[in-house]
Formats: C-alpha cells, structure tokens, sequence
C-alpha cells in the first residue's frame, strides 16, 4: 500500500463523502434503520449520527480501512447502542444467516469488487423479509453522461480507491435476490459524472 492509498486517500474520501450533498441523503435513508443492523461500508461513521437510537438494538460496522475505522470508533463511543466494527469487505460478512434486521449501505457498492457476491452476501444474513437500505451513485440516465463516465471510469477508480462511476445500481440489487420495494433517482449535484443517486429499500428474499 503506497503512501497515497494509506495516508491521502481515506482523508480524502472522508472529506468527500462529508459533503451536504451526501448528508442530506443519508439523512433521508438511516433513520429508516431497525433492530440488529448491519451497515456495509461504515468507513469514518459518517452514518452513525442519522441511526434513530430508539430503534436500533446493536449495530455492526464492516470495513475494510483500518484508518477509516480508527475514525468511526471514536465516534461510535458515546452512541446509545452497541457498535461492533469488522476489519472485512463486503464479500466476507462474518454473520450467520438471518442475523441481521436491517442492512444498510451508502456509497459502497460503487467500490467492492466482487459487488454482486457482497449483495449475495447481504441477502444471506437478513431475516426473511428484512430490508436493505441503499442510497449510492452509479449509472446515469443520459447518454451523453454515461458515455463520460465509461470514458472516465478507469482513471477516476484508479485515483479514488476503486470507485466506479457506471454500476447499474438497481440491476445489481435485483440481480442478487432482492425485491425492490421504494426506488428514488435523481442528480444530486451539477458534477453530473459521479452524482446520479439511487436510493430506497429493498427486501430479502
């Protein structure tokens, strides 16, 4: 890992990520979070202050950054429910099968690189009926956008810890086994490259 990938890169994406853009949508999905909840991607905790403590019973908090974590786990100290972080990625949910209420997931799938077997993965560990709450950015509507961003996309992974900007968001959630019950989409800044959101639930099957 080189001093860019170690030291730059997580401040980096924190800072971004930190944006009014994506607070307002992360204000608009996590609350909707219940019971035992496992959010894919915590990265810094830029979640933790949007969960409803009155309806959270434990949360787990899987990453793969050691830097990122080392953020969040200051900030997870005075929550009141109990945060467990995990040093994995997405494909390695060290959970057993419907363990989980909720999942939740934010600007992640954009980076796993095996995102379908992580969204299997996900799928495995709700409960029957569980819902997995996602609010990400991917694939634009327009042709002209999405040439761009097929154009951009290997560059732009190389210099953002394996970002895509072309995932089909909702053809991947489906894919995995999902039912999706509420979908919204929209641009959520001018930077139209890498800020067509979808976000909503969907459930386990």
């Amino acid at each position: 890992m080189g001093i860019y990938n170690k030291y730059v890169l997580p401040k980096l994406i924190h800072w971004v990520c930190s944006g009014k853009d994506m607070s307002n949508q992360r204000a608009k999905v996590i609350p909707h979070a219940h019971g035992r909840v496992l959010e894919i991607g915590i990265g810094a905790g830029l979640n933790l202050p949007f969960y409803n403590p009155e309806k959270i019973g434990f949360l787990w908090g899987l990453d793969p950054s050691k830097q990122l974590r080392e953020i969040a786990e200051k900030k997870a100290v005075d929550l009141p429910f109990n945060v467990k972080f995990i040093g994995l990625s997405g494909e390695e949910i060290p959970l057993e099968k419907n363990d989980a209420d909720t999942v939740v997931v934010t600007y992640t799938l954009c980076t796993i690189p095996d995102v379908l077997k992580a969204l299997i993965e996900m799928n495995r560990v709700l409960k029957p009926g569980g819902n997995l709450i996602f609010c990400e950015h991917g694939i634009a509507p327009d042709d002209i956008i999405l040439k761009w961003q097929n154009r951009m996309n290997p560059i732009w992974k190389r210099v953002s810890g394996g970002c895509n900007l072309n995932r089909p968001i909702p053809h991947l959630i489906k894919k995995s086994g999902f039912k999706i019950k509420h979908l919204d989409m929209a641009y959520m800044s001018s930077f139209k490259l890498a800020s067509f959101n979808y976000w909503g639930t969907a459930v386990s099957g």
